[in-house]
């Protein structure tokens, strides 16, 4: 029987393909868990030798397809691996727990918080000796510096650690190659011609800064913050109640740059596009433009990349309507993310929700959309069915993880996004619009960003109401093993719904 399945696999391209991709992802997945002894890399690359010369010279298919998992497997914890900086004086993490005087380069966008301001760098010279490796640094607030500056710093280099509030924090920062940081350094700002990439960049991030102060002008606290956190992700200025409030509404998604959100705005807006007359191909290419605009305007960092790259394909899914291929593109899609960045699959939340969230808008919406009338003739209740559907799929899909890694479930969730979601891309749209009018002519821009701010002012007061239910929001967490378990149920019920 296990003979037969495989030779099934063997003698199908597509399915050899995905199997060697999952060994691949497995291979990542693994040793990410376990902790890390560099005499273990000298042994995979061993086995992968091994492996390798063993393939060639074996003639039977099945065994050497069974190798050449094997040798994918071996592939994906060697990613990993590879990955870590090795500790020598070649990189910045190795001075960690020193006070050291480097040479850096701004890497990111300067964040700017009430308290401080963040910013990554990317190490160059200490002493004359060439380093590599990125360092964040906590600077005093309102810091005049900016993407591309080169300075030096002195300062206490130390290894990031997490906190009762923050368990994975130095997981958080090394899946984007943060290894070090450093709080309120001495800074001397170098002379350094920016490049015309780096002027590129400091034009847009100026933009951006323009956005904000329109955004700023035309609507008031806390509405200016959510219609920022829509439009970009920008969550800086959000007061503690309404983070409170969208915590415990389990509506944090909708102002976080990750493929939970823009997995269902997609969706949602196809949908949208569809119901004011588009045909389903010309939809499906606004669509995908639609969201490149919001990756690009975003500022286009590493999560929000991945997060619009699941958004395209959940559009695929609906466009192509074959489970079979769009699963291939997934797959293969999540193993060449992480073998640009092996990190994010354990240590990065946000992948995961992306990740899950567009297997539950493939696979789990058509059997939940099974269960309801298909032939409702009105577009704007057909669009409002599609929007619940999409919404409860992302919530079954997510839960386990959201319940294994926060501690947290939302009872008010479903109902919260029910109501909650359909409106957010109409909000997106009018307060784009608001802005862009703004800068022609801003008595104009004030009247259109009043609709906008009724939309705000709903979305504010109705998570505040439920919010306040006693019961809105309990501490309840699942261990590793059950949330495997979960996911098995889930995946098993799929299995059978779909045959």
């Amino acid at each position: 029987m296990l003979k037969e399945g495989i030779n099934l696999i063997v003698e199908s391209k597509s399915r050899s393909f995905l199997g060697l991709c999952f060994c691949f992802i497995l291979g990542v997945a693994i040793f990410s868990l376990n902790n890390t002894n560099y005499w273990q890399i000298y042994l995979f690359v061993i086995l992968f030798i091994t492996l390798f010369f063993l393939i060639i010279y074996w003639s039977n298919k099945i065994v050497r397809y069974c190798l050449l998992c094997g040798l994918f497997f071996i592939s994906g914890g060697l990613r990993f691996f590879l990955s870590i900086p090795s500790n020598n004086d070649n990189n910045i993490s190795y001075y960690n727990g020193h006070t050291i005087n480097f040479v850096t380069k701004v890497s990111q966008e300067v964040v700017s918080k009430e308290n401080s301001t963040q910013v990554v760098v990317s190490s160059e010279k200490i002493q004359n000796k060439n380093v590599s490796g990125k360092v964040l640094l906590y600077l005093p607030p309102y810091s005049d510096l900016k993407f591309g500056d080169k300075i030096s710093v002195e300062c206490l280099l130390k290894k990031p650690e997490g906190s009762e509030t923050f368990i994975n924090y130095d997981k958080y920062l090394a899946r984007n190659g943060v290894w070090s940081q450093c709080s309120w350094p001495k800074i001397l700002k170098l002379y350094s011609k920016p490049s015309w990439i780096e002027n590129i960049i400091n034009n847009f991030y100026n933009f951006k800064q323009q956005v904000q102060s329109k955004v700023d002008e035309l609507w008031v606290e806390p509405e200016s913050a959510l219609m920022s956190g829509l439009l970009y992700g920008a969550r800086a200025s959000f007061s503690a109640e309404v983070s409170n409030d969208f915590s415990r509404t389990g509506i944090t998604h909708i102002v976080a740059i990750s493929g939970y959100n823009i997995s269902i705005i997609a969706n949602i807006l196809m949908g949208g596009l569809l119901m004011i007359g588009l045909n389903r191909r010309r939809a499906f290419w606004f669509a995908i433009i639609g969201i490149i605009l919001f990756v690009l305007f975003t500022g286009a960092s590493a999560s929000v990349v991945r997060a619009g790259i699941m958004g395209v394909i959940v559009l695929l899914a609906t466009q192509m309507g074959r489970l079979s291929r769009i699963g291939n593109v997934l797959v293969f899609t999540a193993a060449l993310m992480l073998l640009l960045n092996p990190f994010v699959l354990v240590w990065d939340a946000g992948f995961q929700l992306s990740f899950l969230s567009t297997i539950g808008l493939i696979y789990l919406a058509p059997i939940i959309n099974a269960h309801f009338a298909n032939n409702i003739k009105n577009k704007w209740l057909a669009s409002l069915k599609e929007n619940f559907i999409s919404t409860i799929s992302a919530i079954v899909i997510t839960l386990p993880l959201i319940l294994f890694q926060f501690g947290r479930l939302s009872i008010v969730a479903p109902l919260a996004n029910m109501i909650i979601i359909w409106i957010i891309p109409y909000l997106m749209l009018v307060g784009f619009v608001s802005i862009i009018l703004s800068f022609i002519f801003f008595p104009l821009a004030q009247l259109v960003a009043w609709v906008a701010y009724l939309g705000l002012k709903y979305v504010i007061i109705m998570s505040h109401t439920l919010a306040s239910w006693s019961l809105a929001s309990v501490k309840f967490s699942v261990s590793f093993v059950v949330m495997i378990f979960l996911y098995g149920l889930i995946l098993l019920w799929i299995y059978k719904k779909s045959e």
